[in-house]
């Protein structure tokens, strides 16, 4: 896996102070994008020991809430397994911090992936251009959902996450 850059103390990706992963590599390519320099899978830097001990400093401050997976796409089809196996060490290792996770699938495609059930909130869905909307909570476009995570898989349908 790659990634662009480690934010701390990140305020608009998820509740309370996150630190932030932004991870190389998308298939969606959305017009629009904020991101568009991370779509390459083979930009950034190598995703390494040292990156990942930058995180896990970050995750050991009590104020920091927890993480927030980014991009790019986590999700990428090349990143599932190097994302999933760090979300199952930080869900391990710090089991009182959040699990943010964004994404350009939808619910209902990634749903099942093994490590999913240590997220606890997935933005999913393309950004859509044309249903782009500034005052959204923590997505950009309205097509995009806001998931409990937790409470999805239990009851088995969607559920969106409280404000």
């Amino acid at each position: 896996m790659r990634y662009h850059n480690i934010t701390k103390d990140d305020m608009l990706n998820g509740d309370g102070l996150r630190v932030v992963l932004w991870v190389a590599g998308c298939e969606h390519e959305c017009r629009g994008c904020q991101n568009p320099v991370t779509w390459d899978i083979c930009g950034g830097l190598e995703f390494d020991d040292d990156a990942k001990q930058e995180i896990f400093t970050e995750l050991e401050k009590p104020y920091i809430s927890g993480i927030t997976l980014s991009g790019g796409d986590p999700l990428h089809t090349m990143n599932r397994a190097d994302t999933g196996g760090l979300i199952e060490e930080i869900a391990e290792k710090f089991p009182n911090k959040t699990i943010w996770l964004y994404t350009g699938y939808e619910w209902q495609e990634v749903k099942n992936l093994p490590y999913m059930k240590y997220v606890d909130v997935l933005v999913d869905g393309e950004f859509a251009e044309r249903l782009k909307d500034n005052k959204l909570q923590w997505r950009g476009s309205s097509n995009q959902k806001v998931i409990d995570v937790k409470k999805s898989i239990e009851i088995g349908k969607v559920v969106l996450a409280a404000k």
